[in-house]
């Protein structure tokens, strides 16, 4: 599986993949008019720690809900991220059994390493 899930109303997104060599074979996925299912979601799960790590605490209905004053299950972070869209940490890069999540200087520059190399 090769798919880049976005925001293609999100500047930082934007900007990504203007800076990443994304090849044809990767599939884009605006997650706004295609949100992740729940098969979709496992599947990201699988590579990572938590569903908290793909869990996006800067969405403004994180702040709305209060969500920061309350502790969150894993169950929480997972229907909380099937609900909204923007519950998703983005962008999410899956390559194949390799996870990038995120948009920190990081997380983007490792993506350019992994990219060169394949």
């Amino acid at each position: 599986m090769k798919v880049f899930f976005y925001l293609k109303t999100c500047d930082t997104c934007k900007r990504i993949i203007n800076e990443l060599n994304l090849g044809s074979d990767i599939e884009l996925v605006e997650i706004k008019v295609n949100p992740l299912n729940k098969q979709q979601l496992k599947t990201i799960r699988s590579f990572s720690e938590s569903f908290e790590d793909l869990f996006n605490k800067r969405a403004q209905l994180y702040k709305q809900r209060n969500l920061n004053t309350k502790i969150l299950s894993e169950s929480d972070y997972e229907k909380l991220i099937l609900e909204h869209y923007t519950f998703l940490k983005r962008p999410v890069l899956l390559y194949d059994n390799k996870l990038f999540v995120g948009n920190s200087k990081n997380t983007i520059e490792q993506i350019k390493k992994f990219l060169d190399e394949k």
